[in-house]
């Protein structure tokens, strides 16, 4: 396949209306903006852009909201925030379908204490063991450097209790500074590898770009374009949502598909076709 590279947005603004625009790995490392990132932001909502934030972050929208601030991402830069989290918030608050009315009230929480705010309004009450659950609420490990053999024993009593899985985000992992840190995804992964049910919420799934369609308010789906570092999420949920994407190849796959800050994009075009995610473009950073 021939993939089209960009040097920044102002190649392609012109076509689009909406941006559905990934945070970690695009917009932030986890400490600090990337470099040019803010004035992109700003140049796009001062061409009349509409900029909607969809992040795989296991915690509220308004959590977002103030930690994306904290690292210097102002509110004035976006229109809307969706998240993981929020979703997952969302259906366990309403408990409108199936699987979510057959959950119980006693819940195994694998978190950090960063993800401790989504616990509000659910009615729950947490446990501290697979045996005395009803269901598993994941948003993710509770340090930087956990692997999953930090989690393989209550994982795996939780599959002999038979208990259910919601993963409030489903990245594997997520670049922290310059690291690679495991994600809630890879433990939901490992869960279903046992033979545990999991319903998975945000990237790539479908629902969750539906979500920030009705924030982003443009009728026209060939106006909007998803801009990600991932192809198993970004660019696989986009192609999903059947919306344009640009992939970010300095973010989380930087050292394979951007070595020395150059695009391989044959690189990128293999590990697309392996992942059957296609970017519609790629550019090494989100900037104007």
């Amino acid at each position: 396949m021939t993939l089209r590279s960009i040097h920044g947005l102002r190649d392609l603004v012109a076509d689009y209306d909406g941006y559905v625009l990934d945070l970690w790995g695009v917009v932030h490392d986890g400490v600090t903006p990337y470099p040019g990132v803010l004035d992109c932001m700003a140049r796009l909502v001062g061409e009349g852009k509409r900029v909607v934030l969809l992040s795989n972050a296991p915690r509220r929208a308004d959590d977002v909201v103030r930690r994306i601030a904290a690292i210097g991402v102002p509110a004035g830069l976006y229109h809307a925030v969706m998240s993981s989290g929020e979703e997952a918030w969302q259906y366990l608050h309403r408990r409108d379908d199936p699987f979510y009315r057959s959950l119980g009230r006693n819940c195994l929480h694998i978190c950090s204490d960063r993800d401790l705010e989504i616990r509000e309004g659910l009615g729950l009450a947490y446990v501290e063991t697979a045996e005395a659950a009803d269901f598993i609420l994941n948003t993710g490990p509770a340090g930087w450097d956990d692997t999953i053999d930090d989690y393989a024993a209550i994982l795996a009593a939780a599959r002999e209790c038979d208990l259910k899985m919601v993963c409030a985000n489903p990245d594997l992992t997520v670049m922290h500074g310059a690291k690679l840190a495991l994600c809630a995804g890879a433990l939901a992964v490992h869960y279903e590898q046992l033979g545990g049910t999991v319903r998975w919420h945000g990237k790539p799934h479908r629902s969750v770009y539906d979500s920030c369609f009705d924030l982003l308010g443009i009728a026209d789906r060939s106006r909007i374009l998803a801009i990600g570092d991932s192809l198993r999420t970004d660019i696989a949920g986009a192609n999903g949502a059947g919306i344009d994407s640009l992939l970010i190849a300095g973010g989380l796959h930087a050292a394979a598909f951007a070595p020395g800050g150059m695009l391989d994009l044959d690189a990128i075009a293999e590990a697309a076709e392996t992942a059957g995610a296609q970017p519609t473009t790629v550019a090494y950073r989100f900037n104007w």
